[in-house]
């Protein structure tokens, strides 16, 4: 084998280990944004995620009328727990993220990036902190 050869066999080969460690790396579902000298959670369009006082770790108590208000962070089809982050089965099949147990949601009426309206409302929902 020539030197040209060996070489990029080993450059292929530290390529390929390289892409295998990228994906065991875990992913967050969300992102850590700054609402002022505060951090929340968001999802990727930025929205706030937030967190129900009346749920149980690792399941959802708002459903029905609730989780039109309150829709859930969706997982997507094959998310896998990691680190602080589960997926919640809910009862009508779909798969919500959760963040050290707590399952989360979006607010409806946060209607753009940043917005808090749901923070401390009926006195059980809270914006969720990294």
């Amino acid at each position: 084998m020539s030197g040209t050869m060996k070489t990029l066999t080993v450059s292929l080969g530290f390529a390929l280990m390289s892409a295998s460690l990228a994906e065991a790396k875990p992913i967050s579902p969300a992102t850590v944004v700054t609402s002022g000298q505060q951090k929340l959670l968001a999802d990727a369009d930025g929205r706030s995620l937030y967190t129900f006082d009346k749920d149980q770790p690792g399941k959802s108590n708002c459903t029905l009328l609730c989780a039109v208000a309150w829709p859930p962070f969706v997982a997507p089809a094959g998310a896998k727990a990691s680190g602080p982050w589960s997926v919640v089965a809910r009862s009508t099949g779909v798969k919500q993220w959760a963040y050290k147990g707590s399952p989360l949601y979006t607010y409806h009426f946060d209607s753009k990036r940043g917005d808090i309206h749901g923070d401390g409302a009926e006195g059980v929902w809270h914006l969720a902190r990294p």
